[in-house]
């Protein structure tokens, strides 16, 4: 039996419209996850560079003023650092730039739960579709008196076309979950990786800050005993 889309729709009942739902939902979830993630790699990489660059020269209010400037989510992570540059231990700033760093992953997380949760719902769904249809099918055979195809095929055609939507729905989401999820752990690593970068350059330039007065003492010191 030939169906049309529509057909196929209206033959699979209430299940199939909870399955088109969600069909719908998985795809507005991975585009948004698309329009978040775009360029977040590309960004973080630039602004990482141009910051380790400031500080490498001692230029901390250029390379505050960049993260200022920038949209990438890492120039959060990074302000953080600045915020307790100086009025902080190491650690303590290494704990609230680590904070922030979760918070940002976090974020790049958020509604990846609905993805899985439709990858692991849409079967049953399609499940409960199969067996409305097969008690449509036996329901006709029982006002019949009778069963033959002309009888029983509406019952069952609803049971397998949201069978196969309930399948189809179901592989689309987790296909999603697992390419954002494998995304997300990529970024993250290289995420972590520029926050290490720019925590050693901040502490390198704090310590240089901290030698300068002690040279200048000395030099002082030398030129009063001469």
């Amino acid at each position: 039996m030939d169906l049309t889309f529509w057909e196929m729709i209206t033959v699979g009942g209430i299940a199939m419209y909870v399955i088109i739902a969600l069909s719908i939902l998985a795809i507005a979830v991975a585009a948004e996850r698309v329009a978040a993630l775009w360029r977040f790699g590309d960004r973080a990489k630039q602004l990482a560079e141009t910051v380790n660059r400031c500080l490498s020269r001692g230029a901390v209010a250029e390379a505050r003023t960049a993260c200022e400037r920038s949209k990438s989510p890492l120039a959060d992570v990074f302000l953080v650092g600045f915020e307790r540059h100086g009025r902080n231990k190491p650690d303590i700033v290494a704990s609230a730039i680590e904070r922030e760093r979760q918070r940002v992953v976090m974020d790049l997380k958020v509604r990846l739960w609905i993805l899985g949760t439709i990858g692991a719902t849409a079967p049953f769904v399609g499940l409960y579709g199969t067996v409305v249809g097969i008690m449509e099918a036996f329901k006709n055979i029982q006002l019949h008196g009778q069963g033959g195809l002309s009888v029983v095929q509406g019952g069952i055609a609803e049971a397998l076309v949201t069978t196969a939507a309930g399948i189809a729905v179901a592989v689309e989401a987790v296909v999603l979950y697992n390419f954002f999820n494998q995304r997300l752990i990529r970024l993250n690593a290289e995420t972590r990786f520029y926050i290490e970068e720019f925590f050693e350059s901040l502490s390198g330039e704090a310590r240089q800050t901290e030698e300068l007065p002690s040279r200048g003492d000395k030099d002082g010191a030398g030129q009063a005993a001469g």
